[in-house]
């Protein structure tokens, strides 16, 4: 067998010439393994370090080089302050958003307990059962009523109330500033000057009556069979708490527009201006009738004494969102408030919103004892829901018939594809030509009738 030489191509050797020791000289560097002891030239330099530059507990192995400690190991060397300019930038950046985010979230639940601390006594007086914590009452938060709310998000803070006549529960929700989040908080203010559609960020207080209306036995709860059976007893002496349905509100001008746009309930109500209202407030009813008798003379006063303070109080029993189906159009009656929360952190800042907020508590037993009207307006009232519910059946109907049609469609398809099966190649080409023929008669017939 001949091969090349590794120093030449056009060199050439056979087996037989490998025991020449002439052809193995350029394979002698790969005869041994190579030597454990790695070859070391001790550095000029002054810091290469002995034996004495070790601890105490520990010694040079014998026979092992010193190894020089050069720039890699000393940060200080191979580095300079220009490095670390980002880091100089992100760092306090982060720090002031933490620090800005914790002093939102202390500012929100600050501002939120002082609210609840100045209504607090307010429904009180007025309720059985507030906060979410039934086994405590009022006394028991030794006036420290911030443990009343319950932080939703760190800007919503929610309550609720119960154990009234005339009243079912009432919730309350405080929403304050993004002041947690500045960076959003300064989008959402600069978007709003831009778009008419997006509204200030504001700082608001809901609150949302739901009345009994005569339901007091499907509503209130029952702890055991006894309180079951006694149930009817237990209601009798009550007076009857139903009221007849309207959609009424008296409505900051400011924020007439964006409730119509936003509430379908509203927009079934006509915009008056009343005269014993001020004039940046008006009337938004479904009967001049109803306005007369639900706008009192202390409501009126309440209005003017909270001022720019006072959004809107409706009285509904009709969805927010507009209904799209038969379910969702059913009638649940609720009065609500909505107040904007001012920008002072005294006690004393709330003076002007006390009253129409007590009023607002009172108002289901105003509603109880003046909200039955005239045959004639309930039933124009009456009337404009039946119209929307005959709405929703149509459609409902007609989905209905949808639903219907595809599914007789497909069993006539499945029907098809059986016979079909069944059928000789044959066969099945005839059955084929006579469907299409069928078909473009159908179309003939309907470009006939167009025409």
């Amino acid at each position: 067998m001949t091969v090349y030489s590794p120093n030449s191509h056009s060199e050439k050797f056979t087996i037989s010439d490998r025991a020449n020791p002439i052809y193995l000289l350029d394979f002698a560097d790969f005869a041994s393994a190579p030597s454990a002891v790695p070859i070391y030239s001790p550095p000029s330099d002054s810091s290469t370090p002995t034996a004495a530059s070790f601890p105490e507990h520990e010694t040079l192995p014998t026979g092992a080089p010193t190894i020089p400690y050069t720039k890699w190991y000393r940060v200080w060397e191979r580095t300079s302050p220009r490095d670390f300019y980002a880091e100089a930038i992100i760092i306090p950046f982060i720090l002031v958003l933490a620090l800005l985010h914790v002093w939102g979230r202390r500012t929100n639940k600050r501002k939120a307990g002082q609210w609840i601390t100045a209504h607090a006594p307010l429904l009180n007086k007025e309720f059985a059962s507030i906060g979410f914590d039934r086994r405590k009452g009022i006394s028991d938060y030794e006036g420290d009523f911030s443990e009343l709310l319950n932080e939703k998000t760190a800007q919503d803070y929610v309550t609720y109330a119960t154990g009234r006549q005339n009243v079912a529960f009432v919730d309350l929700k405080i929403r304050l500033l993004k002041r947690y989040n500045p960076l959003t908080l300064l989008f959402e203010t600069m978007f709003s000057f831009l778009f008419e559609s997006i509204r200030p960020p504001k700082e608001v207080m809901e609150a949302t009556m739901y009345a009994f209306d005569g339901k007091e036995k499907d509503l209130v709860p029952v702890k055991s069979k006894a309180e079951w059976d006694a149930r009817d007893s237990r209601f009798k002496g009550l007076p009857n708490s139903g009221y007849d349905a309207c959609v009424w509100a008296v409505v900051h001008k400011e924020q007439m527009k964006g409730l119509r746009d936003e509430r379908y309930d509203v927009s079934l109500t006509a915009t008056k201006d009343h005269k014993s209202l001020p004039q940046w407030a008006s009337v938004m009813s479904e009967s001049a009738e109803v306005t007369e008798a639900l706008l009192t003379k202390e409501l009126v006063q309440a209005v003017e004494k909270a001022g720019d303070a006072f959004e809107y109080m409706i009285v509904t029993d009709q969805p927010v969102d507009k209904p799209l189906k038969l379910d969702e159009a059913t009638p649940r009656k609720r009065v609500i408030l909505s107040l904007r929360l001012p920008s002072s952190s005294h006690h004393s800042a709330y003076d002007p919103t006390i009253p129409i907020f007590e009023y607002f508590l009172k108002m289901p037993d105003t509603l109880v004892m003046t909200a039955h009207f005239r045959s004639e307006v309930t039933r124009k009232i009456r009337a404009t829901r039946e119209d929307e519910v005959k709405k929703l059946k149509k459609a409902d109907e007609g989905e209905k018939a949808e639903e219907r049609r595809l599914e007789a469609e497909k069993k006539k398809k499945e029907i098809r594809d059986t016979r079909l099966k069944g059928l000789s190649a044959e066969e099945q080409r005839k059955f084929l030509e006579k469907e299409r023929e069928k078909g473009q008669k159908k179309q003939e017939k309907r470009m006939s009738r167009k025409a």
